[in-house]
């Protein structure tokens, strides 16, 4: 009987952590003992960070008179950090306070020593990590009871994506700038790692899929490429959104989880004593 797989979506750099997370775990437990699993990276999208100076200096000066900034993921600290090179509380006089959607962006920002100055950066995010997205976030800053009107509000995200945010608080009456800090490109179909998919038995396989725009990516790929489809496949999502987006693709089994690495890896260890 030939081993499960697990196949990684993310991004190389972010796939590398967890892969080797994972397989620790695995090998702590019971489940190596039977047959261990092939774990697999097929980094659907990578991500380019933008590195234009302009785009630094207009960042800087956005940031002079912003009332609150969010960030829609962890790419969009990282990148913008990378950017700035500089301190987060000396962009403006008075300290901005920053929104993020989850647990992984606050450790992030934390990784970057935001939020554990002296006088720490305020940082907003849902408390229910089932609401770790745009809505969970807005939800909780209503909590806050702030007046909107004519709050500046700058949002650092990729390129395209979801902009239910950003027109709630323009609803709201903030000023909102959204600026995109890096963009995503695509696995080239002649990737050697397509390769490896084509020889996988996918009834035997579990997809652990972190992103909507890579899911639909992979469906066209293979759409297109491929002879064999994903209704035997299992899929992994810690979102309803990509669970929805994994489902309209074809995959036969789609789980969803709680957000977080913990949540991914201790589903996979589930669907690998099945």
């Amino acid at each position: 009987m030939s081993a499960k797989t697990i196949i990684v979506t993310r991004p190389s750099g972010q796939a590398r952590q967890l892969i080797e997370v994972l397989t620790k775990t695995i090998e702590l437990s019971g489940v190596a003992k039977r047959s261990f699993p092939e774990i697999l990276s097929l980094p659907l999208l990578t991500i380019v960070p933008k590195t234009d100076e302009v785009l630094a200096d207009r960042i800087a000066s956005i940031l002079k008179n912003a009332d609150l900034a969010i960030f829609v993921s962890p790419n969009a600290i990282e990148c913008v950090m990378r950017l700035l090179e500089r301190d987060w509380q000396d962009f403006s006089k008075s300290i901005i306070p920053i929104g993020v959607m989850g647990g992984s962006s606050k450790l992030a920002l934390n990784n970057h020593g935001i939020g554990l100055e002296i006088k720490p950066t305020p940082i907003v995010m849902p408390q229910d990590n089932e609401q770790w997205d745009s809505e969970g976030l807005w939800h909780e800053l209503q909590s806050l009871g702030w007046n909107w009107q004519d709050q500046k509000v700058v949002i650092f995200k990729g390129e395209g994506g979801r902009d239910w945010l950003a027109d709630t608080l323009k609803n709201a009456g903030a000023q909102v700038e959204a600026i995109s800090t890096y963009t995503r490109v695509p696995l080239d179909i002649d990737n050697p790692a397509w390769q490896v998919i084509h020889d996988l038995d996918f009834s035997k396989s579990l997809w652990l899929l972190t992103s909507s725009e890579a899911v639909r990516y992979l469906g066209s790929v293979i759409r297109d490429q491929f002879t064999q489809g994903l209704s035997s496949a299992s899929a992994l999502c810690p979102h309803h959104n990509i669970a929805d987006a994994a489902q309209e693709i074809g995959f036969g089994e789609v789980f969803t989880t709680e957000p977080g690495d913990e949540a991914l890896i201790k589903a996979s260890l589930a669907w690998l004593m099945l």
